[in-house]
This record gives C-alpha cells, sequence and structure tokens, in this order.
C-alpha cells in the first residue's frame, strides 16, 4: 500500500513538472512572437517589473529599457529561430537555455545574422510565466 501511495504522488509531481515545463515553452515560444512583432502589453506580461536583460555584449536593460527597444524598433529582429531547449523548472522557477539563431536589422547596422546561447529565468506569478533574467552569450 505504501509503495503504491509514493508512486502516485511521484507521478502527480511528474505530471505538474510536465505541465509546467509546457506552460514554460509556451511563454517562451509567445516572447520570441513579441520580439518579432513587438507589442508593448504583451511584452509587458511576459516580462517581470524586475527584468534583467542581459546581451552577449554586456549591457543589461531592465524592463522598461527592453520594452522600449523593441518598441521604437531600435532593435530588429527578421527571424528568430532556437534550437537545442532546455526547460528546468522547481517550483515557480523555471530556467530554459537555448541557441539563438536569428537575423537582425538594427537601424544604422542593417542586417545580420546572430548566434547566441541564451539562459531565460522564469517566475511564475499570478499573471503566469514572467521573464525575470535574460542572459546571451557568444558561442
Amino acid at each position: 500500500m505504501l509503495t503504491i501511495l509514493m508512486t502516485t504522488v511521484l507521478s502527480e509531481g511528474s505530471a505538474q513538472d510536465k505541465d509546467a515545463s509546457q506552460a514554460v515553452e509556451t511563454a517562451t515560444k509567445s516572447l520570441i512572437e513579441a520580439m518579432l512583432k513587438p507589442n508593448e502589453q504583451v511584452l509587458n506580461k511576459l516580462t517581470s517589473d524586475k527584468l534583467s536583460y542581459g546581451h552577449s555584449s554586456g549591457t543589461v536593460e531592465t524592463k522598461k529599457q527592453f520594452v522600449q527597444t523593441l518598441i521604437s524598433r531600435a532593435s530588429v529582429f527578421d527571424e528568430i529561430q532556437t534550437t537545442e531547449q532546455t526547460v528546468a523548472v522547481q517550483g515557480n522557477t523555471a530556467i530554459v537555455r537555448h541557441t539563438l539563431n536569428a537575423k537582425t536589422n538594427d537601424p544604422g547596422k542593417g542586417p545580420a545574422n546572430i548566434r547566441l546561447g541564451i539562459m531565460l529565468i522564469w517566475v511564475k506569478s499570478n499573471d503566469g510565466w514572467q521573464l525575470f533574467g535574460r542572459q546571451a552569450f557568444k558561442l
């Protein structure tokens, strides 16, 4: 009897982890879509007020700066593809790692292809999963 109870508890935890992982993957896809077609309302909902958004150059933006950079079209993504994505969830926190391949077309810089390693930190809030931290690094 005890073995059955423990198995049930473990499988329920696994189902919850799978549901959380899928929700985080959905939030990550939504973030990418909002970066391709910037929408201030969507970007604000997907990001924590305490966002720390790190670029591979070493620049770190706040939520306000990150959203404004995309909305103003100072940073333009024409295409974003991710590969090798992993998701780890512990409680109300998740870490997503992937390789980002993107085509950018920033004003004054022209078209460019970038390939970066990305780590995203998501936290679960009353509004769903929100991006709390991001760090890009050169591969």
